[in-house]
């Protein structure tokens, strides 16, 4: 069994920060990429940022020089530091893993259960 539990949403007003906390725990081998993606309310679900075992870093457009990922791999967990928020951020975000199981063959993407974030004044 394999869980991802967010953390650190809230209500926010436009141009303050928030930290989200993603760990994963379980009968866990390895964990690759990790990534944050949101939902906004009508619309489909997009990536926000991702990160590799190794740091390599991808983020949307619409979050680069605004939003920073990073992972803490003794911690089986990952970050995402959003500054200089917008009304537009408004969503709800879901952390995701590619986690190999001890003795499973292969990679399977784990999701979490998703954290409100709000921006708004």
């Amino acid at each position: 069994q394999v869980q991802l539990v967010e953390s650190g949403g809230g209500l926010v007003q436009p141009g303050g920060s928030l930290r989200l906390s993603c760990a994963a725990s379980g009968s866990i081998f390895s964990i690759n990429d990790m990534g944050w993606y949101r939902q906004a309310p009508g619309k489909q679900r997009e990536l926000v940022a991702r990160i590799t075992d190794g740091g390599r870093t991808n983020y949307a457009d619409s979050v680069k020089g605004r939003f920073t990922i990073s992972r803490d791999n003794a911690k089986n967990t990952v970050y995402l530091q959003m500054n200089s928020l917008k009304p537009e951020d408004t969503a709800v975000y879901y952390c995701n893993a590619d986690i190999k199981r001890f003795r499973a063959s292969f990679t399977y993407t784990y999701w979490g259960q998703g954290t409100q974030v709000t921006v708004s004044s």
